[in-house]
């Protein structure tokens, strides 16, 4: 079970009539639910719930705690770890991911983030640092087996990629499950999934240009997840660096796109397009076009 107490205290307050407003925090960013109720009770209940999953499967899957499977495997120095249903699922996505982008989309490229530090300064890794990295990153090196996961040593997995996105699609399946008769908007982070409706949800999209306006979206069911460099980059001189990094060079995917929002039935599907299209850099539109899903690419003027 997890102790709520050891995350800051759950919000709750009536947004409009007949709809409240919840937060709290959980995989380093704010968590929101829009709950279409007049029910303070009800409301209390589902952003509880809600809070619970995202907080088990941050506590199961993020590499910062001594106390997951992130940790056990990237511990593991070789051996084989005994893994549930739930992580072989992650883990097959992950797999289908890598296939799927030629080896781009790589959750073994996390031990990238030791050298690259994406918060707007402009230290950059030696190539000497990256150099000794890279023989560390490679999916088709990871042993999947029934049960149990065996992973070289030196070697270590990132969830990030897809546990947000995971837990969104999670946390609307159990409220959708428990309270059938309410109306949810769950947002981790700005990657989101709703109840259907006949009353859209109003979604904004952020412009990467401040000057501009933000895009709005209709939502009567199913979700949206955006990937970019908002938040995350570094500055090369004028040039902005993508925290996207190519796992088979160390570096940066160049000429990434800003920003990519897509479209889907699942948060972890959206979420997971989006990526990938960053990965391609400036072949993200054709790669969005063959995925036949609504899409909106925002790029910074060269």
């Amino acid at each position: 079970m997890v102790n709520l107490a050891e995350k800051r205290p759950l919000t709750l307050a009536l947004s409009e009539p007949g709809q409240y407003r919840g937060s709290f925090e959980a995989m380093a960013c704010r968590c929101e639910l829009l709950i279409r109720t007049g029910d303070e009770s009800v409301a209390r209940r589902v952003l509880g719930v809600a809070a619970r999953e995202a907080l088990r499967i941050e506590h199961k899957f993020s590499r910062y705690r001594g106390d997951g499977i992130c940790q056990a495997l990237n511990h593991s120095n070789g051996q084989a770890v005994a893994i549930d249903p739930e992580t072989r699922q992650l883990l097959t996505l992950a797999d289908t991911a890598w296939r799927l982008s030629d080896g781009l989309f790589d959750i073994t490229s996390g031990v990238l983030g030791r050298i690259w530090r994406f918060d707007g300064a402009d230290r950059l890794p030696s190539p000497a640092q990256i150099a000794a990295l890279l023989p560390h990153i490679g999916w088709d090196r990871v042993q999947l087996q029934p049960g149990r996961v065996i992973l070289p040593p030196g070697m270590a997995l990132d969830f990030g990629g897809l546990g947000k996105e995971y837990a969104v699609d999670r946390a609307l399946a159990l409220l959708q499950h428990h309270f059938p008769g309410v109306e949810v908007l769950v947002n981790f982070g700005g990657d989101l999934a709703a109840s259907p409706t006949p009353t859209p949800w109003r979604v904004g999209i952020s412009a990467v240009d401040d000057d501009a306006p933000a895009d709005t979206l209709a939502l009567c069911g199913g979700a949206v997840a955006t990937s970019g460099d908002s938040e995350r980059y570094l500055m090369q001189g004028r040039r902005r660096l993508s925290h996207i990094l190519n796992p088979k060079s160390g570096y940066p995917v160049a000429d990434a796109p800003a920003s990519v929002t897509v479209q889907a039935q699942r948060c972890t599907d959206a979420g997971l397009i989006a990526t990938l299209a960053m990965l391609q850099g400036e072949r993200a539109e054709a790669f969005l076009e063959a995925q036949g899903l609504p899409y909106r690419v925002q790029r910074r003027p060269a």
